[in-house]
């Protein structure tokens, strides 16, 4: 067997979203500390996406891996079909008490699509089991990314994703997004009032498939695809109430908001909204195993807990014992060391650090929450002109080569606009706000020559 990492990798390895041939070589990241990755050239870079929003307590805690190892020693796998494991049950309980009103429900997955795949699953059944079979259908917003699972594809708004797999499951239906920079001009002086008109498309998108048939909303607390799109004052105030008006549930995709990343375990509690049923993954192991977890309302649950009916669904590898005894440890770490009220006290700095940037022809816009920010570039900041397909194309491609080559790995991404999204562990603080915004200054400054 070739010991050659780079020719291993060329040949055999298929990375995911990922351009592969001649030429194209992934790079190989060997080790990690702290909030510093370091290639299997001994290069060292600055981790200012978490991975992909994932180590919120930083990369190299031997507590975790510890805590893997003895879960391991003890009982290294056991399923959830119709038995627990002492992990799984300790760990829902810690979730539960962390979710706002009664959220008491969890159930586990192995990640976020498959978290948001149930979530739809769950809306389908309950009311089928209560007696509003038709409804079936789900409401998401523009450019939203929600997982590549059938189902949770459906629910995406970015269509470059989808036509490949189509047809996809049917009931999918999309709403505008919450981008205030790009809002309509009659709104793009007021925020509240964009807000509104962004919530009522949901209320008008309802009526139009019609109430009886419309299952669920599917929001991001701050929209990760587009660049980091927080919602506008009274946009879930508002959305709340119409699905209400609907009987619709409200569910809150926190696959990356969630634990800390905006500043409380559950981003919902940052903007004051009560879902029905919360998606979560990425930081709840900080990545050290994977597991996601759909959470769900004691209402939701209620027909399911008669004895004889089933919710059909599972994975085989959902709320593993060692993945949850990881997370259990990871939360330790999260009370311990403050991390929530860490980002609450220096998401300010950050957002000020960055939006140094502004004096740079390239930004139009910076914008986010927490410890999650995206810098929107354009060709003409007076016009908010963005750039056409072919020169973001261009764009995109070499500042994620730049960036990495001056020492940040981070993410120029052009699902929507063309922007550049930081969202560093959670340990992270003013020296690392400071050497991100220095490598982004010297890239973004040399990039209108690169378009």
């Amino acid at each position: 067997m070739s010991t050659d990492r780079a020719a291993q990798a060329d040949r055999h390895l298929w990375g995911h979203f990922a351009r592969h041939g001649p030429g194209v070589t992934p790079p190989i990241i060997v080790r990690g500390d702290g909030v510093t990755i370091w290639d299997d050239h001994g290069r060292r870079y600055l981790d200012g996406l978490s991975g992909l929003f994932v180590v919120q307590a930083g990369h190299g805690r031997a507590e975790l891996a510890e805590a893997a190892a003895r879960q391991a020693g003890q009982l290294a796998y056991f399923p959830l079909w119709s038995y627990a494991t002492p992990p799984a049950i300790e760990l829902a309980e810690r979730i539960a008490h962390y979710a706002p009103g009664d959220l008491n429900r969890v159930f586990f997955t192995t990640g976020g699509g498959e978290a948001v795949e149930s979530a739809w699953k769950l809306a389908k059944q309950y009311f089928k089991l209560t007696g509003k079979p038709g409804k079936h259908k789900v409401v998401s917003r523009a450019v939203a990314y929600h997982g590549t699972p059938q189902g949770a594809l459906a629910i995406t708004g970015l269509p470059m994703f989808k036509a490949p797999f189509e047809p996809l499951t049917p009931g999918g239906f999309r709403v505008p997004n919450t981008n205030f920079y790009r809002a309509p001009a009659p709104y793009r002086d007021d925020e509240k009032a964009f807000g509104r008109y962004c919530a009522d498309r949901i209320a008008e998108t309802i009526e139009f498939e019609g109430p009886d048939t419309v299952a669920a909303v599917v929001l991001e607390p701050v929209q990760n695809a587009g660049g980091c799109i927080p919602p506008p004052p009274g946009y879930f105030e508002r959305v709340r109430e119409i699905c209400d008006t609907y009987d619709v549930l409200l569910i809150s995709d926190e696959v990356i908001c969630a634990f800390g990343r905006i500043g409380s375990m559950f981003a919902c509690d940052d903007f004051g909204y009560q879902p029905d049923i919360i998606t979560c993954a990425k930081g709840l192991t900080s990545g050290y195993a994977p597991l996601g977890a759909m959470i769900a309302t004691d209402r939701l649950f209620e027909p399911f807990a008669d004895g004889k009916t089933v919710f059909p669904h599972g994975y085989t590898f959902g709320g593993h014992p060692v993945s949850a005894a990881v997370a259990l440890a990871n939360l330790d770490i999260f009370e311990r060391e403050g991390l929530n009220d860490r980002v609450r006290t220096l998401s300010p700095l950050l957002r000020a650090t960055l939006e140094r940037l502004y004096e740079l022809p390239i930004v139009g816009d910076v914008r986010g929450e927490g410890y999650f920010f995206a810098v929107e570039l354009v060709q003409d900041k007076a016009g908010r002109q963005p750039f056409s397909a072919e020169e973001s194309a261009r764009l995109v491609a070499h500042l994620n080569r730049a960036l990495l080559d001056a020492g940040l790995y981070c993410r120029a991404d052009n699902r929507g606009d063309t922007v550049v999204q930081v969202a560093p562990p959670l340990i992270s603080g003013p020296a690392e706000f400071d050497a991100m915004h220095d490598i982004l200054r010297t890239v973004l400054k040399d990039a209108p020559n690169h378009v």
